[in-house]
């Protein structure tokens, strides 16, 4: 399978394209998404650009077996996926919220961690010079998981490069699954 088969929304019954947005298939805005929420056609372009981000850093949730900026647009799951804001204290600054499809979704650590390094080690694909990234409060490891990214993020501002996962065994932050390693 092609890394960019099956991943453009609106292709398929039961997924919004990804030009639209729709309010009512995405999950409410977190506490952590204090500022400007993008909502319209500034949340479609980022969504966008995320999906080909997400593709080329091998993003997936393996549960559903699709890029990881799909689930936004999987009318299945109306309360999952990424919400954006502009940080209100700093220009520049992007937060992005992953509200998991459940609260014990064991992918969550994984997927926000992948999540960072896409948008993080490819900033200069976007207009944003950190992406700041965190799950939703409401799944059950979320002060694990949010402390572990706000480590990543002190270390990517005091450095200027993606950390490395501690937990994934290393790893170049240069590297990208080709369509041949990928489980699907």
């Amino acid at each position: 399978m092609s890394l960019l088969s099956g991943i453009r929304g609106g292709d398929d019954a039961g997924f919004d394209d990804y030009d639209e947005f729709r309010a009512e298939h995405l999950p409410d805005p977190g506490e952590f998404l204090d500022g400007d929420v993008l909502t319209g056609p500034d949340h479609a372009a980022f969504h966008r650009l995320t999906m080909g981000l997400f593709a080329e850093r091998g993003v997936y949730d393996m549960t559903f077996g699709y890029n990881l900026a799909r689930l936004n647009l999987d009318h299945r799951h109306p309360d999952a996926g990424f919400r954006y804001a502009r940080d209100p204290d700093e220009a520049g600054v992007l937060r992005a919220e992953f509200t998991p499809t459940t609260e014990f979704c064991p992918q969550s650590d994984t997927l926000t961690v992948g999540a960072f390094r896409a948008w993080n080690g490819l900033a200069e694909r976007h207009e944003y010079d950190l992406v700041r990234v965190r799950v939703a409060p409401m799944h059950h490891q979320s002060v694990a998981i949010n402390g572990k990214l706000e480590q990543m993020e002190r270390t990517y501002r005091e450095t200027g490069t993606v950390p490395e996962d501690p937990a994934d065994g290393g790893g170049s932050d240069d590297e990208v699954a080709t369509d041949e390693e990928l489980p699907f």
